[in-house]
């Protein structure tokens, strides 16, 4: 049995914030959470709990506009600059004074963002689980990986692509099957957290990044960090799969740019790498999180 477990929720904007801790406060450095979409849910995160039986609180939160903190018909909302602001504003109301980050997917992008953007006082450590910081080369590495899809799912994807028609079932089942192979797949076995119904952020989602992962239309289109890489100070561990849609390539072009920071590729592993590899990826960050207090 884990720790304690503390929800409640953080007023922000005219809206409110769901946020979830695990554990109590100790002389170790909390772990903060980021998760992906934008538009997913810190449920995921639940398989994590684990780490605060080390003695380190584990915090995650709903970011606006999904789960617990979901909200939609306000697109102007969808943007970078919420999701930042988001954060700043749940250091500050759970007093978050020193932290590591870990971010996952878009999670990560955000963590990159805030510190090379914000330049933070008190973020011991980062760790850019699944990330990038370039959309354009995360959108040719998708095309890259919808090759080794069947034939009739490549041409439903680019018929979609050319006509705009995201609803058509061809294209949302060869979807379906690109997000089976490389980002996660559930089924009677998967974590309960997994399981468990959730209120996707879908016009976050839609007008933050896209129809999909290999579309970036909305306003995360020109998030290119990768030439700022060098400005991010902070010890940072770089979490990816073989099978990941944050393929190698786009995990080392963090690795290359970013000044003290380790890679490390887990076999096997989609995009949901701490599910896939849940036992080495808990072991992996638990000797980092203590190295890096």
């Amino acid at each position: 049995m884990h720790d304690i477990i503390t929800e409640g929720y953080m007023p922000f904007m005219e809206y409110q914030t769901y946020y979830r801790v695990v554990g109590k406060a100790t002389e170790k450095t909390p772990l903060l959470l980021l998760h992906g979409g934008p538009g997913s849910t810190h449920n995921y995160f639940e398989v994590l709990d684990c780490i605060a039986g080390t003695g380190r609180q584990v915090i995650s939160y709903d970011q606006i506009g999904c789960g617990n903190s979901y909200l939609d018909g306000h697109p102007e909302l969808w943007t970078q600059k919420t999701w930042i602001d988001e954060l700043i504003a749940i250091r500050e109301f759970l007093h978050l004074d020193t932290v590591h980050i870990l971010g996952q997917s878009w999670g990560a992008m955000q963590a990159i963002a805030y510190v090379i953007d914000h330049e933070p006082s008190g973020v011991k450590s980062l760790i850019l689980s699944s990330g990038h910081a370039s959309s354009s080369l995360w959108a040719s590495e998708q095309h890259r990986l919808i090759k080794y899809l069947k034939e009739e799912d490549q041409e439903a994807i680019k018929r979609a692509e050319a006509t705009g028609k995201w609803d058509d079932p061809a294209y949302l089942r060869a979807n379906d099957h690109y997000f089976e192979r490389f980002v996660i797949s559930v089924d009677e076995d998967s974590p309960e957290c997994i399981r468990r119904p959730k209120r996707s952020g879908t016009e976050a989602y839609l007008y933050g990044w896209g129809p999909n992962e290999y579309q970036p239309l909305g306003s995360l289109k020109d998030f290119e960090y990768t030439d700022r890489l060098g400005h991010i100070s902070q010890p940072t561990l770089i979490c990816s799969g073989t099978r990941d849609i944050c393929t190698p390539v786009v995990a080392a072009s963090l690795y290359e740019n970013i000044p003290n920071s380790r890679w490390h590729l887990f076999r096997n592993s989609r995009h949901t790498c701490f599910i896939d590899a849940f036992e080495e990826y808990c072991q992996v960050l638990t000797c980092w999180l203590q190295e890096n207090d």
